[in-house]
């Protein structure tokens, strides 16, 4: 029997079902579902130490589980000591079966070791179906070995779904088991 990760067998058999409930889906394809997970980790001072980029690099490798690539600047900003093509940071895009292992230890492992969690917020949606969130600190993330680390920073990670609306994205998620912070009503 071939290998399936847990969320994408949670979602085939618990989440559309929901979703066609709540959302009165006519189809199965219109349910909205993820299609990657964008993680992008910026490194300010690349441009002097290359040591930064390094480490962002092994530390996005083995977070993700993939060889990340390096983004490059766009624009030279002579405040930044930036000039156009240099390194600045490391990135990776998720599908398929890595896309549900990464979100299922992010869920599951990682945010629940942030202090004081109760949950992420629910306002960072774009309009389109999309959610970003940002990380502060990466040792949250248990394939990091705090001891090797230099400096702590964040990352940032982005949920791109084919939903149409944020109420659908939202549910989408939420089924996905992403622990936002309780919405207050309009009622209330």
């Amino acid at each position: 029997m071939a290998y399936t990760a847990r969320l994408k067998e949670k979602y085939r058999t618990e989440v559309i079902p929901e979703l066609q409930k709540q959302f009165n889906y006519g189809n199965i394809m219109q349910v909205p579902r993820l299609v990657k997970i964008s993680v992008n980790k910026g490194v300010g001072g690349a441009s002097q130490n290359k040591k930064l980029l390094e480490d962002a690099i092994q530390e996005v490798r083995s977070i993700t589980g993939q060889q990340p690539m390096i983004a490059k600047a766009r624009k030279s900003v002579s405040n930044f000591k930036l000039r156009e093509g240099m390194p600045i940071g490391a990135f990776v895009t998720l599908r398929g079966d890595r896309m549900y292992e990464f979100l299922d230890r992010l869920v599951t492992l990682a945010l629940p070791k942030v202090r004081d969690f109760r949950g992420i917020p629910d306002k960072s949606f774009d309009g389109r179906g999309n959610y970003s969130l940002g990380i502060k600190e990466q040792i949250i993330f248990p394939e990091i070995n705090v001891d090797k680390i230099d400096n702590i920073s964040g990352l940032d990670i982005t949920f791109v779904t084919t939903a149409n609306t944020d109420e659908e994205s939202y549910a989408l998620l939420k089924a996905l088991g992403m622990p936002f912070v309780r919405r207050e009503t309009a009622d209330a």
